[in-house]
């Protein structure tokens, strides 16, 4: 363990000494805690970070110059969709991506590092529950997806297959997902194919560049954005792990997203077929302001453009049909090649630039009492997962419904969006929809046949409760054999527990 003699002379070529101010007056333990958590920072790039955030927050804020005359709209070419392709091709994305799979090909990444602070729990969000009939996690769901997209490609190739299950967490999240996990019996996955691995965690910054102390034993430190994965995966040697496995497509996404398609096979089948290294889920904007970044093009390089970097004028632009030109909406929600991320992790990295989010960070005032600012006081430096667009070879984009695919869990049940009321809702709405596709009808508390709505306002709960688990379907195929000319009462709720019974 480094003395603090060691620490102390490292933070002086920092510039950081004032993070031992109160170290003689620690216990022993916590002593310890403090010494080695500031032993692992180096001092140049610890020096070179708190340089770099106060730099970046220095800079005015507003809109990149000349942005506007740079931008274009991703050229045709580069896009597919669920929504408008033909169905012959559809079905063609479809078999390529379940061939992938069944060739052990494919896995899974996700991006779960952050804390469920604003929806007001303590807790990872991936273990929340957002109040379904059965109470299951995003992380079950999630889970049941990797179970059954193995399933239906074994079955269609004759053959058994594994999704391995890459999650990326953060020194937050990375022992309370391990627990969770282990209680629930890795929700009967093979733990062998669920690899956890912690992304960097880097110390907030007050504006004139000092790093924050949260305690008198503890650095304020935050997880380094969901770009961080680039550095994480060179860490613990994941892509090594992933070639020794035959792992070759790799579909990133965030824990958040209730309705995300695990390796969906549509998804993975188009993104290889057109020999793409890095690929994006979009959906349609809902409205021209909505804040969601712009996939697209700058200089004719694909990347991510933030919403606020945007004009007003420029994101009501209209093309010729009359929707809007810059519609593709970032879902966070990646397919890369291996090959893809090996080289970011060798050659690109380094080149990401560090974005600044502005935050009101906890810290221990010049008398060592605790301080919880009203307003924002330190830099949090953080990369995003898309910044990497720009370096590929082959980049597609892939439009997918809303309704389908998207519903965010961000917020408390106190804003009135991307809550756990919305995040349900989109569930049980899309649940409802298949069950009529299939050939269900729903009966009131009296009998009396409910109408049939299979377009929903978003806003609306459905006439019934229907929830379908995602081992008995990935995306509503499968249910007529169950459903088809069948009456039920809300709530259906159609898992594998009522399909066995089913079966003679």
């Amino acid at each position: 363990m480094a003395s603090e003699q060691d620490v102390r002379a490292r933070l002086q070529r920092a510039g950081q000494e004032h993070l031992l101010r109160f170290c003689a007056e620690l216990a022993p333990g916590p002593r310890a805690a403090l010494l080695a958590e500031l032993a692992r920072l180096e001092p140049e790039a610890l020096r070179e970070h708190c340089r770099r955030a106060a730099l970046a927050c220095a800079r005015s804020p507003g809109r990149p110059p000349g942005l506007a005359e740079r931008l274009r709209p991703l050229p045709p070419a580069r896009v597919g969709s669920a929504i408008r392709g033909d169905p012959e091709a559809l079905r063609l994305w479809e078999e390529e991506g379940f061939r992938q799979i069944a060739l052990n090909k494919v896995a899974v990444l996700l991006l779960a590092g952050g804390q469920g602070t604003r929806l007001g729990v303590t807790y990872p969000k991936g273990m929340y529950r957002v109040g379904l009939p059965s109470q299951k996690s995003l992380y079950q769901l999630q889970a049941e997806r990797i179970r059954r997209v193995q399933q239906l490609a074994g079955e269609r190739r004759g053959t058994r297959c594994t999704v391995p299950w890459y999650i990326m967490t953060s020194e937050f999240t990375l022992q309370p997902t391990t627990d969770f996990f282990r209680e629930h019996d890795f929700f009967h996955l093979d733990p062998d194919n669920v690899i956890m691995f912690e992304q960097r965690m880097l110390p907030a910054v007050t504006f004139d560049g000092k790093a924050i102390l949260e305690r008198k034993d503890k650095v304020a430190m935050a997880p380094d954005g969901n770009g961080g994965l680039y550095r994480a995966l060179a860490d613990h040697h994941i892509l090594e792990d992933m070639e020794r496995r035959g792992v070759e497509f790799v579909h990133v996404y965030c824990v958040d997203n209730i309705l995300v398609r695990l390796a969906d096979p549509v998804f993975i089948g188009f993104c290889v077929l057109r020999g793409a290294d890095c690929g994006a889920k979009v959906v349609e904007k809902a409205y021209p302001e909505e804040p969601v970044g712009v996939v697209c093009e700058v200089d004719g390089v694909p990347q991510v453009v933030e919403y606020s970097e945007i004009s007003p004028e420029t994101a009501r632009l209209r093309d010729a049909d009359g929707g809007l030109l810059y519609n593709a909406g970032n879902i966070c929600n990646h397919f890369f090649t291996r090959t893809f991320l090996q080289a970011v992790t060798r050659e690109f990295e380094p080149l990401l630039k560090p974005h600044v989010a502005v935050k009101k960070v906890p810290y221990v005032d010049e008398e060592g009492n605790l301080v919880k600012p009203l307003k924002p006081n330190g830099i949090k430096m953080e990369k995003f997962v898309f910044d990497v667009f720009q370096f590929a070879e082959n980049f597609v984009a892939f439009e997918v419904l809303r309704e389908d695919e998207f519903s965010p869990l961000k917020n408390a049940d106190s804003a009135n969006k991307d809550n756990p009321t919305t995040a349900r809702r989109a569930l049980l709405t899309q649940h409802y929809r298949w069950a009529l596709q299939a050939g269900a009808h729903f009966l009131d508390a009296h009998g009396a046949r409910l109408p049939e709505m299979l377009s929903l306002p978003g806003s609306e709960e459905p006439p019934a409760i229907c929830e379908i688990s995602p081992l008995v379907s990935y995306s509503g195929e499968g249910l007529e054999v169950y459903l088809r000319g069948q009456e039920f009462q809300s709530p259906l709720i159609l898992d594998e527990n009522w399909v066995q019974a089913l079966r003679p």
